[in-house]
């Protein structure tokens, strides 16, 4: 879930800086009812009323450990993070071991050295094992794609939050379309198809960023667009965002979460090999 000012976010969609290291109380509410309505919905940003996804048991295996393809950059290859740089531009600080990377609260954010456009990312992740907290303060991070544009990584594993805060969702605009989450401290997998906005000459927006999301192997996004970079109690919109490539953000908020296997591919285009 994010915990950012707008334009700390628009920073690092630019490659520029970054999010702060973010907590979440341990009696974090559930949701709230004095944000902004989102448009085009009956439901505030982060209602408490909204139906929550039901709950699909996944098969026991998907993607967990798929080797990348030949087009594909390896992000981590689950022994450095020579990929990735920190939120204020130096050296990654998160803890490297066992093949797989673990949030170090308080570090703050990793973000790839380098940018995207459309691509396919594939990454696998587990939350603490032991569990602390609940709603948003329960295993939580998210993946930033360009850095403003949020799929939710939580573990809401028998665990109530807001129905736009679950992983899974476009943080604080769509759920997913269903909560296929394993049990803590199970390793997990996404699987992500991005498409980036696309503006004219004159900065009008011609197309909507769009995620297709498969975690643990169900689809929980279909081609849908956002509305705009995500954010925490707000509403939000293009104006103020006209950049169509940035970088791939893993989120620090303050959970031990653990990560591995992490890699991207550009989609291409048909007709041209």
């Amino acid at each position: 879930m994010q915990k950012t000012s707008f334009r700390q976010a628009l920073l690092l969609g630019a490659g520029l800086a970054i999010f702060s290291p973010a907590s979440f109380a341990a009696d974090a509410p559930v949701g709230y009812k004095d944000t902004p309505m989102i448009p085009g919905q009956p439901w505030h940003v982060h209602d408490p009323d909204r139906p929550r996804p039901r709950i699909v048991t996944p098969g026991e295996t998907f993607s967990q450990n798929a080797p990348a393809p030949s087009d594909a950059q390896v992000l981590f290859d689950g022994k450095d993070l020579s990929q990735w740089r920190s939120d204020k531009g130096q050296a990654a600080e998160w803890k490297v071991e066992h093949g797989y990377l673990e949030v170090v609260a308080k570090k703050g954010n990793i973000v790839t050295k380098d940018e995207f456009g459309d691509f396919q990312l594939h990454f696998e992740f587990a939350t603490p094992e032991k569990v602390q907290g609940h709603s948003q303060g329960r295993g939580n991070s998210g993946v930033f794609i360009q850095g403003v544009y949020e799929v939710q990584v939580l573990d809401s594993y028998d665990n109530p939050t807001y129905a736009d805060g679950q992983a899974g969702a476009i943080y604080g605009q769509y759920p997913p379309l269903v909560n296929p989450i394993k049990k803590p401290g199970t390793w997990q997998s996404y699987d992500i198809i991005f498409e980036a906005p696309q503006f004219d000459q004159a900065g009008k927006l011609t197309k909507k960023a769009a995620v297709t999301a498969l975690l643990n192997g169900v689809v929980v996004q279909h081609k849908k667009e956002y509305m705009g970079p995500t954010q925490h109690k707000e509403t939000t919109s293009y104006d103020k965002v006209k950049f169509t490539r940035g970088p791939i953000a893993l989120q620090d908020h303050g959970n031990p979460m653990r990560f591995r296997n992490i890699w991207i591919r550009p989609l291409g285009e048909y007709d041209k090999p």
